[in-house]
């Protein structure tokens, strides 16, 4: 097994549908710019409300991505 280096970072996705859907917009956004994404781990699911009714979901992840040498 060759020997890696990770960095993780913690980003917040938003979607007015779902938390997966949340979710999944943090990871798209980020595949933009970072490559070679690897573990995403999702850590906290909160909700954002106004006059008593869901307007956004968030889901906080963790990405994982490899260094390059």
């Amino acid at each position: 097994m060759t020997e890696s280096v990770y960095k993780i970072i913690e980003l917040v996705g938003t979607s007015a549908s779902s938390w997966e859907e949340a979710a999944k917009n943090a990871i798209e956004t980020a595949s933009k710019t970072l490559k070679d994404l690897r573990i995403a781990e999702i850590t906290k699911l909160d909700l954002r409300m106004e006059n008593g009714k869901v307007v956004a979901y968030r889901a906080r992840v963790n990405l994982s991505f490899k260094y390059e040498k």
